[in-house]
Formats: structure tokens, sequence, C-alpha cells
């Protein structure tokens, strides 16, 4: 029998349904060689030579193949049809060459859906290795290799606390840093706009914008005060209004094409919340389980028997109204033809989704979702109807607008609409019938403020549509490159939107200095192309990888010589609008708010990283991490001495505190205090430091009972204390001057809590029918009654003392049926003669429990 070797288990699993028992299935689990993670696996003095070792997981799986073409010697390469596919290909082809016999045939079969039939076809049109396909593979992989190994170290060196350097993961990550740049530069501009609502004079009411004022058309930053917003609303309120025009124009809406790679990851992310990593998996076992085309395309395209079939299922779903004359034909965009495959699209399209076998929730979701949309893209197109009311005054003074829509007919719409980021525009609302000539009564006049916005941070599904658009990457490195700039820290995810960590600041920053043309978004598309070129059959890969090593190594070259403290102080410079940016009373950004004396500076920490600290060191210790000044946090410096101990402000982990003396062997762990709460850090001597390290502050014996009265700062805040209890202080200042008088009080005001108040009832109703007293209790979170060992809440609207017995059984018994805990009735207490009879009686042996049943093999 043949062997047919694929990447997964479960592919396999479906191919050897279609193929029967004429041929073995077996899975290579995905690249079975790789360049082993050292120095020298790629040598560009031996002409870029690689060397490639069989990982240690893949032995197991290319034994197991090589020993079933013991049997039979033909072997059949049925991986993916792309760049990736050929590639492992080729890699099994080199590593089982030593197993293959004499005139054994070797072939390669490609499928863009695993289905019956497509399989049957690709088995019947073999073909070999596609060469060109592979150098293409071999030079991505030789220079993401070289640029990982030569550039990573040189970062290690040079910007302690970096980690390492990608090709292609280093510009995704600049187009990240320069969106977040944009955003903490922009200034917020102030506009206004007036809105009215009118009313027909049949009482139908619509909204209006006000576009004429003064006689002149305005533009958006015309009315840039609330001042002349109101003279705006004047001038609308002193006049009466008009109808001027009513113009209704026929529109039409076109669907969009089937998914590629991008389009889904995009869709995916907005509608269904799944980012690029999560989306591309779910898609994966669709397509292994032959539910949809292959996933990693940048193709549109439809093959013929597939835009037919998809029309017999909108005839047969929605009715010949819902299908266009003649088919959509959409035009593919890929420039390489290693990925230019059919557009993602189920394999069967009269399989809806409510029929798809399948019940993992991402991929019922992401196959309604492809489903719709190849289906949607061979409908008719939405029609409607768009009106546009003008509204003037008699003088020409003051003008407004309406705009509204009709939908004559939905056509795609009826299945599916694409996801918008924004609001739904005024365009799409309905209004009422509306006359030329007629007057609008003024129901109301609002002006409304604005300010515009900085651009968004990209989500996943934005910055990989922003990559596409730049030529940075491909379908099958998108969710790859998205997942490694925030495994490597240098980006987080939070409510969707990507954030530069400053970590992730500085390696943009630092290459951008040293390597500007590695980091640019042309260079890095063009090398693109060139990769394109060489899938093609137009480049030889060695050439490629010739020119840009001799330009690469001249670029390495170049930082041989730096320094540290020069990379910190280029870094310094660019981020300094980030690091530094105007205060608010006009002082220098870069003056040191502790001693007011030195400059900050970027500087690097031992353990690596890099933090901001005063120039001024050791005499002043400010520092504070790279993010916002906002919360600036003070490092350590010492305040002054105390009887011999130096008195330090320190920044630690939570925050900054106060010190006395330093850690040594005697006292590992020395006094200190924090800093409370609304204290300006910058305030704190000598002097409030010794009163914070004197707390807690006696205050004096009780009154009562002699017991120590004391103040002092805890976790929740400033508190008196007497004996074992606290009461809270509302100021934190008040610690340091309260007396006994005030102290008393505060005490004498704290409600008793705990236990001992919890066990006084608020009212006995008598006893259980079952047995036990039936209390109404005070709680912690309010009054409940109990009964053994059921407490039921009382509804907010029962006042304890109006508690009825009926009405407390009625709480227990729907309190112990929804907790599922009902107490057993009460028995009466053994005699203390059965007692003793019942301890001398051996207690009974508990069966032996049977043995559970093996579960059944193969």
């Amino acid at each position: 029998m043949p062997v047919v070797v694929v990447e997964s288990p479960a592919k396999a699993k479906t191919i050897n349904k279609y193929l029967g028992d004429d041929y073995t299935v077996l899975a290579s689990f995905g690249h079975v060689r790789d360049l082993p993670p050292k120095d020298g696996s790629v040598d560009p003095e031996n002409d870029f030579a690689m060397k490639w070792e069989i990982a240690s997981d893949s032995k197991k799986h290319v034994k197991a193949i090589r020993d079933a073409l013991a049997t039979d010697p033909n072997l059949i390469l049925a991986t993916d049809p792309d760049r990736e596919g050929e590639a492992i290909s080729w890699h099994l082809l080199e590593a089982l060459a030593p197993a293959l016999k004499k005139g054994a045939e070797v072939s390669r079969v490609t499928f863009n859906a695993i289905t019956k039939n497509a399989v049957s076809e690709a088995m019947a049109r073999p073909r070999q290795i596609d060469q060109p396909l592979v150098d293409a593979y071999l030079a991505r992989r030789a220079l993401d290799y070289l640029v990982g190994f030569n550039l990573s170290p040189v970062l290690w060196r040079k910007l302690p606390g970096a980690k390492s350097a990608g090709r292609v993961q280093s510009v995704a990550l600049r187009i990240i840093v320069d969106r977040e740049m944009e955003i903490e530069a922009f200034k917020a501009r102030e506009y206004w706009s007036v809105h009215a609502r009118l009313a027909t004079p049949r009482g139908d009411e619509f909204d209006a914008t006000m576009t004429v004022f003064g006689g002149k058309k305005l533009e958006r930053f015309d009315i840039a005060t609330e001042k002349e917003a109101m003279l705006a609303v004047s001038a609308i309120a002193a006049r009466d209004l008009t109808v001027a025009s009513v113009t209704a124009k026929p529109a039409s809406r076109n669907p969009w094409p089937p998914f590629m790679t991008s389009t889904l990851q995009q869709e995916a992310s907005r509608k269904l919340g799944l980012g690029a990593r999560a989306c591309m998996s779910a898609a994966q076992r669709l397509y292994e389980a032959g539910h949809i085309t292959y996933m990693r395309t940048d193709g549109i395209d439809m093959a013929p028997e597939a835009v037919m079939a998809a029309r017999d299922a909108i005839e047969a779903r929605f009715g010949e109204e819902y299908l266009p004359k003649s088919p959509r034909m959409y035009k593919n965009k890929a420039k390489n033809a290693q990925e230019a495959h059919e557009c993602i699209r189920p394999t069967d399209m009269m399989r809806s989704p409510d029929k798809l076998p399948v019940s993992e929730k991402d991929q019922r979701a992401l196959y309604d979702l492809i489903w719709k949309r190849t289906i949607a893209s061979q409908m008719e197109s939405a029609r409607m109807e768009r009106t546009t009311v003008e509204i003037a005054s008699a003088d020409g003074q003051v003008g407004l607008r309406a705009n509204g829509q009709v939908m004559l007919f939905d056509g795609f719409l009826k299945v599916y609409d694409q996801g918008r980021d924004d609001e739904e525009d005024e365009d799409s609302r309905r209004l009422p019938q509306i006359a030329e000539g007629e007057a609008a009564a003024k129901r109301s006049i609002s002006p409304e403020q604005h300010f515009t916005q900085p651009p968004p941070r990209y989500t996943e599904a934005t910055l990989v549509k922003r990559m596409e658009e730049l030529g940075i990457g491909r379908p099958s490195t998108y969710a790859s490159i998205v997942t490694t700039i925030q495994d490597r820290d240098y980006v987080r995810k939070e409510q969707n939107r990507l954030i530069p960590e400053d970590k992730g600041r500085l390696v943009t920053i630092f290459l951008r200095e040293y390597f500007p043309r590695y980091v640019s978004y042309d260079f890095t598309a063009n090398l693109e192309g060139e990769l394109d070129d060489i899938s093609s059959g137009e480049r030889a890969y060695r050439e490629v990888l010739r020119r840009f090593w001799r330009d690469f190594t001249a670029a390495l070259e170049g930082t041989s010589e730096l320094r540290i403290t020069e990379v910190l102080e280029a870094i310094d410079d660019a981020l300094a609008p980030h690091l530094y940016p105007p205060r608010a009373d006009g002082t220098d950004p870069r003056e040191c708010p502790l001693c007011g004396k030195g400059r900050l500076h970027l500087k690097t920490a031992r353990s690596g990283g890099a933090f901001i600290g005063c120039g001024n060191y050791p005499e002043c210790r400010f520092t504070r991490p790279l993010g916002s000044p906002d919360a600036e946090v003070v490092g350590d410096t010492v305040l002054g001495t105390d009887n011999g101990d130096e008195i330090s402000l320190k920044n630690g982990r939570f925050g900054p505190y106060v010190q006395r003396g330093e850690a040594t062997e005697e006292v590992p762990k020395p006094p200190r205090a924090s800093i409370p709460k609304g204290w300006d850090v910058a305030s704190v001597d000598l002097e409030r430091a010794l009163a914070l390290l004197a707390l807690p502050r006696e205050i004096g014996p009780h009154p009562e009972d002699g017991v120590a009265v004391e103040a002092g700062i805890g976790r929740y805040g400033p508190y008196v204390k007497h004996g074992s209890k606290y009461a809270n202080l509302p100021d934190v200042d008040e610690v340091f001057t309260i007396g006994m008088n005030r102290a008393v009080e505060v005490l004498a005001s704290k409600p008793t809590r705990g236990r001992a108040a919890a066990a006084a009832p608020l009212a006995e109703l008598g006893e259980h029918p079952e047995g036990g007293p039936v209390q109404v209790m005070n709680g912690r979170y309010g009054p409940y009654v109990k009964w053994a060992k059921v407490n039921a809440t009382l509804p907010r609207d029962l006042e304890p003392g109006d508690v009825t017995m009926e009405k407390a059984l009625e709480l227990i018994a729907a309190k112990a049926a929804k907790s599922g805990k009902k107490p057993a009735a009460k028995t009466a207490a053994k005699k203390p003669a059965a007692k003793k009879a019942a301890a001398r009686k051996p207690a009974a042996k508990k069966p032996a429990k049977k043995a559970a049943p093996k579960a059944a093999e193969g």
C-alpha cells in the first residue's frame, strides 16, 4: 500500500476515510526538521549552507513512516498547498531519502479542501516537489535565522533587559509603538455642532443638524466654542424654518468578497472576540475535518463549481429574487502563485451552520461566519432609497439638514453585514413623510460639544490589516507574529487593544536609531516581494541572501564600538516627549521633583531593564519606572539622621515608604512605615518620617478600664485601638494629634460587630415543626431568618419586626430547597446505658467495593 504523509493526525484520519484500505496514511506532526538553535546553523561563508536536524519529538514519527515504506516504497507527500506545506514535504523527502528503495516513486499531491472529490482528483494528478517554493522557504528561514542570531546579541549587550529581535516581528512592534507615540503626541481640538428636533405639520418628528450659519456653509471646526454654539442656537430659535428641498436618490450596496486569511481574522476578532491564534486554530480544525477550504490564503476567487453550488443554495434557501442574473466574480489580488489559493469557503454550500456536526463553540461560530460571508458574496445587492432634506430660514442665514434612508430590498444583508468599529451613521435613520415648502416646527435645539479623538490603538485584527496594507508578512505568518511580540512581553493586550510595554519601546527606538533600514516598512515589504519572486522562480534565493547579508553585516559592525551610555542617551532623546511631557506648572519636565537640582535621565539597572533616575545620584536617589510620569514614585533618598540612624525615603514593591537604618545580619528587617495615601511624597521630610516611624502612638489609658488606647495607620487606613476593638479615623493626619476625649468618642460610636453581636436575635418566633428555634437575626449583610444551619435572607421590602412564623417557614423552605441542605430531624437523646452499649458494640464492617470493570480496549 502506498504511504501517504500529511501534517496532522486529524487530517490523516479524514483522508484515510476517503482513500480506504488501499493506502497507509500517516502524520508527520508538522515539520520534522529544523535549524539547531545555535551559531553556525546557517553559514554565510559557505554560500549559506544550512545544517538541519531532526527534532527529538519527530524521530518516532519519521521512524513510523520509514517502517511503513519497508513494505511499499511508494511515497505520496500530501502536506498543505502553500510554501510551508511544500517545505514540510521537502524536509520529509530529505529525511526519508536513505530509507527509500531504488526505483521508489515519490510524488507530491495538493488539495485545497479535504473532501472525497478533492482528494480523489489530487491523487489522480500527482506532481514533483515545487523547488522554487522550497527555495522561498529556505530564503525566509535563513533570513529569520541570520537576523535573530546576529541582531539579538547586539540587543542583549547594548540594551540590558531586551530579549530578542525578529525580522518581521520587529516591524510589527514598530507599528504598535509608532501608533502609541501618535496617541501621546495628540492634542485634542474642541468643536461644537448644533442639532434640532423638528416636526412636520402632521406632528411627525425628525432630527436635523445645522449646516449653514450666518449664510455660510459650516465646516467641522467653524463653531469652536460654547459661546459660538449658543449664538447658533439663538439664530435658529429666532427664525421660522421651512423645508427647502427633499431629494430622494436610489442607492445600492454590493456584498463583500469571500474571506481570505486577513479578513477572516479581522471579522473573527470584531464579531467573535477571537484573537488571530484562536481564529486560525479553529479554522485549522474545520479544514482538517473537511468543512472548509484551506485557511491560509490571500486569494478571494472561488472555484466555478463552488460558485454554482452557492447559487443553488441561495435559490433553495432564499428564492430567485436573491440570486443575481450572473455569478459574481472576485479578482484574486495575490501577487505570488504560492498564496493564490481559493478563498476560505465551506466545502458544502448546502451545509448550513445548524447542520454542522461540530460541538466546539469557536468552530461552530467561525463556520457560521464563513458560511454567511460566502453565501452573501454571491447574493443580490441591497437596494435602498437615500433621502436628504434641506431646511432653511427665509433670509438664508440658517440652514439644517436631515438624512435618512429606506431599505427597499435587503439582498445580501438578509444573511450578512460586515461589522463596523464605529457607531451607526445618521444616513441609516428613517425619516417621516416630509414635503417641500412645508413648515418645520422647532421642538428643541441643543448644542453638542466634541473633541477630536486620537487614532485608536491597534487590535490584533487591525494590526493584521495594517501589515497587509504595508505588504509585511504573509497569511501563514500573521498569527505567529502577533503572538510572538506578546510572548516576549514587548506588547500587552488590554480590552482587546495592543499596548506597547516600555521594553518594547526601548527595542523599537534602539532599532530605529541603529538599524533603521531593517525596521523600515518599505524595506521589509520589498524583501517580502523578493521572496515572492523566488517562489515564482524569478530570483535565485542565494542571490537575495548575499545582498541582504552584505548590508546587514555592515550595519552590525557599525554598532560594535557603541557604549551603553551612548545608546541610552540616544534612546533618552528619542523618547523625551513620552518620558518627560510638559508639566502643568510650567517647570522643566527634566528637573528632579525630589531634590530640584538634578536632571532626569534614562538609566539601566544591574538586574536588567531601565528606569528614570536623578542625575544627582548618590546625593539624590529619586527613581521612577518608564511608565507615565503622572504616577511618579520617589526612589531611594536619605532624609537625615536620628540617634545615629539614617532615615531614608525608599521606593518599594507596594509604593514609597520610610525606613530607619539599613538591613544587616543582626537586623534583617529594619523599622519602616508606608507613606499614607493622599500624602505628597515630595513633602515627606525628616520630621514627618520620624512621626510615621513612631506609630502606633500611645494616647493613654482608657478612663473606664485603664487599658491603653493607641492610634496608628493600618491596612484599612488610620485607626484608634482599645484592647481588641478598632475604630477608623476619617483623616490620616489625626493619628498624630488625637487626644483621649476624641479617641473615646470615636471608639464609643463604633457599632459592635462580630459573633457577640450576631448572637443576639432580633426576634424569637418559636419552635420549627421539625425541632429547633426559629429566629430573626441581624447579620453582616442584613437581617435574616435562622433555623438550625439554614440562613434565609429577608426580602428588602420585609422589615424584621414584620416577620411571622408562617413567612419564616416559607423563606426557610425556599432556601433549603435551593441549597439542597435540609437539617435532619432531631432525635431523642440515647439513655446513658444505651450509649455505653453502643460504645461497646463493634462497628459493622463496610461491604467491600466491587472493582470497576476495565475499559474495553481498541
